[in-house]
């Protein structure tokens, strides 16, 4: 336990913190995939979220039409006031298309649809994932808090500690290295933004409705570092916190394959490139991988030690191949995927969510 500030406000679980905070005036957007539907984790965070009882919950939906209908009845055991949004569905891409913003889905992609749904129903937004084994009651109103006390951004931080082995890896293996080698190229208040977060790849954040309207996400796994991006414009230093959520569990990813984390890592590089070119940095991306492998090897004995003094698990040659997998991913940031802030665009969220409203009722029946 410890008790250190960072740049950013840093609030501490010293011993099981439930703060007071305005769910009442909140909307919890849970972005979800068929294939969670019953899942154990899922059916824990949804129940746990009755205890919340927040003043909405947005499952951001993405199932094939044979599918969707039967989530959706399972949704709709929760004695929660749900709404689920069938980001999929033909009518919501139809008019993804005639607004000129069709594309590949994704997460991204996703949770903007259901943020601009979410800051129409309240004062206070706060996104997670349905996949978290230890979701506790504890998590919604610590994301909350620090926004009820006038802060406009909230990232949830956590140890990944699982089954006597370090988990994080595509944070502490390629993210931090990543970041403290660009930091030391480029003396960037956007770096040292980035680099203040315990946690900057979770997906768990927190944010009043004027700032969500403000994010532009990129459409797939570069949602965490472009929120980052677009909270440092709208929010900075002085007006962004990050809590503790104790420790997290949830699924693992392979690193190789389409959705593994070797693809994972060049989307979020793709993002915190964007950004910080959107800040005048322009890295020397032929020397940074490089770079970024000395930064991470030095990690790599770092955390071996750490694990070591806590009598965990380490495989340093596992470790070590993920480097030389990320480093791989660093390259220029290519096109622009990211979705236009719903402050302005003509798009109109209650049209997307009445289309996905009447689409679902129609593969209900």
């Amino acid at each position: 336990m410890e008790y250190v500030q960072e740049r950013i406000a840093t609030l501490h679980d010293f011993d099981g913190a439930t703060p007071s905070a305005p769910a009442d005036r909140s909307a919890v957007v849970v972005p979800m995939m068929a294939r969670d539907r019953a899942s154990l984790a899922a059916e824990r965070v949804f129940s746990t979220l009755e205890a919340v009882d927040p003043k909405r919950v947005i499952v951001a939906l993405r199932a094939d039409p044979d599918r969707v209908a039967a989530v959706a009845q399972w949704l709709s055991s929760f004695d929660l006031p749900l709404e689920t949004l069938w980001c999929s569905a033909p009518a919501v891409a139809s008019a993804l298309t005639e607004a000129g913003l069709d594309g590949s889905d994704g997460k991204g992609r996703d949770v903007w649809l259901a943020l601009g749904v979410a800051a129409e129903r309240a004062e206070y937004v706060v996104v997670h994932d349905a996949d978290a084994e230890n979701y506790a009651p504890t998590h919604v109103p610590r994301l909350l808090f620090p926004l009820a006390q006038g802060y406009d951004f909230t990232k949830a931080y956590y140890a990944r500690v699982e089954n006597d082995r370090l988990y994080g890896r595509l944070f502490r293996l390629f993210y931090v290295p990543l970041v403290r080698a660009l930091a030391e190229s480029h003396d960037a208040s956007i770096l040292e933004y980035f680099g203040a977060f315990r946690y900057a790849l979770a997906g768990e954040f927190a944010a009043t409705s004027e700032l969500v309207r403000e994010l532009r996400p990129p459409r797939g796994w570069g949602l965490e570092v472009g929120t980052l991006g677009d909270a440092f414009q709208s929010a900075g230093f002085d007006n962004s916190a990050q809590v503790d959520l104790g420790v997290h569990e949830h699924d693992h990813r392979a690193v190789g394959g389409p959705e593994g984390l070797g693809n994972m890592a060049r989307e979020v590089a793709a993002a915190l490139f964007r950004a910080l070119e959107a800040n005048g940095v322009t890295p020397d991306y032929a020397s940074l991988p490089d770079r970024y492998r000395t930064a991470a090897q030095t990690a790599v004995e770092q955390y071996a030690t750490d694990a070591a003094f806590n009598g965990l698990t380490y495989d340093r040659a596992n470790e070590r191949t993920q480097v030389d997998e990320y480093a791989r991913s660093i390259e220029p940031p290519g096109e622009d995927d990211r979705l236009p802030a719903w402050a302005r665009t003509s798009l109109d969220p209650a049209q997307i969510a009445t289309l996905a409203t009447e689409s679902l009722a129609e593969h209900r029946t």
